[in-house]
Parts: structure tokens; C-alpha cells; sequence
């Protein structure tokens, strides 16, 4: 197991996705790293759970955590019609 510790919280951003079923969830800066659930809210517990799997993995493995360089923003549009 290595030594290495986190120290800081590490912020990465979440992609909800909303299907017919539930939600399913992804981190763009950590390839792989999927969650998905009936609800939103339960998803976005899935997503941390496997988060902190996937890092503390990493970190056994002695594998280099992935920079923070994804952001997400929401961009209002009124396309017009006619």
C-alpha cells in the first residue's frame, strides 16, 4: 500500500446525465469512473463512493492522480423560431 496522503479536498467535476430509468453519472478528468441510480441524489452518492474508490486505487497502485481541468457551465439559449 503506499504512503501517500491527501491532504486537500479535491473538487472534480460530475456530468448528471438524466435517462428513462434514473440517472447515470461520470467525472470527465477520471476516465472510467461511472455512477448510476435511480435518483439523482442517490447517483451523486454512488458517483462520490466510486470516486473515492477509483483515487484510493490509484494511490495503491502508485498510479498519478489526474489534474482538476474539466468544468462544466450551463449556457441559457433562446433559439428562434420562424
Amino acid at each position: 500500500m503506499s504512503d501517500a496522503i491527501i491532504t486537500d479536498t479535491l473538487n472534480y467535476t460530475v456530468i448528471l446525465e438524466r435517462s428513462r430509468t434514473g440517472y447515470g453519472a461520470y467525472a470527465p478528468d477520471l476516465p472510467g469512473c461511472i455512477a448510476a441510480g435511480a435518483t439523482r441524489d442517490e447517483t451523486v452518492r454512488l458517483m462520490r463512493e466510486a470516486m473515492e474508490f477509483h483515487l484510493e486505487s490509484m494511490i495503491e497502485d502508485g498510479d498519478e492522480i489526474p489534474e482538476l481541468i474539466s468544468s462544466a457551465v450551463e449556457i441559457e439559449v433562446a433559439p428562434k423560431v420562424g
